[in-house]
């Protein structure tokens, strides 16, 4: 056997004949707040994650902390360190030679996860079983900021009872404290003078200098679940919660998906953003307090309804968690237009698809490559106020002289009454003159697109031939604002081009 690291207070990894690293002979559980380190953990996840700011992040490396519980070399840390990484290894005690670890089961609500280190043997912590009060002396243990030196801040209780809720879990059983932590602490333990467990450290506020830890109560009951590899309140989503209240848009961001979940079945992928389940919306107070009570009230193997956006391919999907089936391409808007007369000598569909914008970046959607004529100009309404805007067409001139040349239009309205959109509606039709132009009507609609809500109509006969118009008007649920968007039909291409249109506009303060 070659000694890998050694010395009092620190644990004995070795080295077999074979090669393998793993702990020496266990020293017990730790009884002293010297041999915390002996059983604290460093976590390397590697993986691709999708950043709501950045975007794709491929082969990304993130590091936290963790503790072990048991000589067999069960540890704990939070979900948001390990869910979705391809790989973790883990270095225990400071070491320089890192384990491989297996993922035994996760709980996204609670924030926490449980692993198995290879080999057995290990010193392990022990949970503090008192009652915890505010003042009690605590120390944050860790690697913070992905430095492989062991750190330890020290603290007090400032509040026995905090709140819980996050962007990324929704907690009962929180305690305040003021012992220093920063990215890469998630997951380590915050421990007492013993040596024993007061918290796991998941969160922190640096412009109050207050962090968070999950108390053991909760702690111990989901652990007791999950190293029996059993999830808890568990979709296998590595997320957040985000919202855009002018834009109307809240839901929980996935960055990443864990193999095998209910979420990876479901066809879930990073970037997408799961808007509602059970009918019910995701993440309209900025925390993730609404899907975790969901999950907590209907149970992780129940079968539940979701509506997600999905921004890399412009669609909007609907399916069920633990159904067996995969997301599907909600119903076609073009599928409840009457058949099209137009196209008869028509292409049946366009090469591509290409984003357009405004020129000030508010308004953006997606139309064919064909339509390569774009005015993104804001225009001036009739009080001299001017809107954005963005026209795309195969002519523009023709576009903006008749009803027969295939484009969209479309404009933010300000000022007009969002919870009218059947009034709008009518006059906007009136003014650009398409209900002369187009004299035939197939009635008014409800809009629904699941980010819009409003009105729309479909007008036939265009300037005397088989071309159609539809107009939208619709507002976001929190009514903000008043979106227009105006497609002309002519060719059966045009059809197709209106349900990327529908499933892409956006307006983004």
């Amino acid at each position: 056997m070659v000694l890998v690291v050694a010395g009092v207070g620190v644990a004995l990894l070795v080295r077999d004949d074979d090669g393998e690293v793993g702990p020496g002979p266990s020293v017990g559980a730790v009884s002293s707040l010297d041999e915390v380190q002996t059983a604290t953990v460093q976590i390397i996840a590697q993986g691709s994650f999708v950043d709501p700011e950045v975007g794709l992040v491929l082969d990304a490396a993130g590091a936290g902390s963790g503790f072990i519980i048991d000589p067999s070399g069960i540890a704990v840390t939070n979900n948001h360190v390990v869910t979705g990484a391809a790989t973790i290894e883990v270095l225990v005690g400071g070491a320089d030679e890192p384990l491989n670890a297996v993922i035994l089961a996760t709980s996204e609500c609670s924030d926490l996860a449980v692993i198995d280190l290879e080999g057995d043997g290990y010193p392990y912590l022990e949970f503090y079983e008192s009652d915890i009060s505010t003042g009690l002396e605590v120390y944050a243990a860790g690697y913070p900021l992905g430095d492989p030196e062991f750190t330890l801040t020290r603290g007090i209780v400032s509040k026995a009872r905090a709140s819980g809720e996050t962007t990324w879990a929704s907690v009962d059983d929180i305690i305040e404290h003021d012992a220093n932590i920063n990215p890469g602490n998630s997951g380590g333990p915050l421990v007492n003078e013993a040596g024993q467990v007061v918290g796991v450290n998941y969160a922190g506020d640096d412009t109050t200098s207050q962090f968070f830890a999950i108390a053991p109560p909760t702690v111990q009951d989901v652990v007791a679940s999950l190293r029996d590899e059993q999830p808890v309140d568990y979709l296998g989503i590595n997320g957040q919660a985000v919202i855009d209240e002018e834009a109307g848009l809240s839901g929980v961001w996935v960055a990443a998906v864990e193999s095998g979940s209910p979420a990876a079945e479901l066809g879930l992928q990073g970037g997408d953003i799961v808007t509602t389940m059970e009918g019910l919306s995701l993440g309209t107070d900025g925390s993730m307090a609404d899907y975790c009570d969901i999950l907590r009230t209907q149970g992780t193997d129940a079968e539940l309804t979701a509506e997600v956006l999905r921004f890399a391919t412009s669609e909007y999907l609907t399916g069920t968690f633990n159904s067996g089936e995969e997301l599907e391409v909600a119903a076609s808007f073009a599928d409840e237009l009457e058949d099209p007369q137009a196209g008869s000598g028509g292409a049946a569909t366009y090469s591509g698809n290409t984003s357009v914008t405004d020129d000030s970046g508010v308004l953006s959607l997606n139309v064919p490559v064909e339509w390569a004529e774009v005015d993104g100009s804001a225009i001036t309404l009739d009080d001299a106020t001017t809107t954005p805007s963005v026209t795309a067409a195969t002519s523009l001139a023709g576009f903006n002289q008749n009803f027969s040349t295939s484009g969209v239009v479309m404009a933010v309205l300000p000022g007009v009454d969002a919870n009218d959109p059947n009034g709008t509606l009518d006059a906007l039709l009136e003014g650009i003159g398409a209900l002369e132009a187009c004299p035939e009507s197939l009635g008014r609609n409800d809009y629904d697109d699941g980010l819009y809500f409003g009105s729309w109509e479909q007008l036939n006969g265009c300037d005397g031939t088989g071309a159609s118009f539809v107009g939208i008007v619709a507002s976001p649920e929190g009514k903000e604002f008043t979106v227009f968007v105006g497609v002309q039909l002519v060719i059966e291409a045009d059809y197709e081009a209106l349900d990327q249109i529908i499933s892409s506009f956006v307006v983004t303060p």
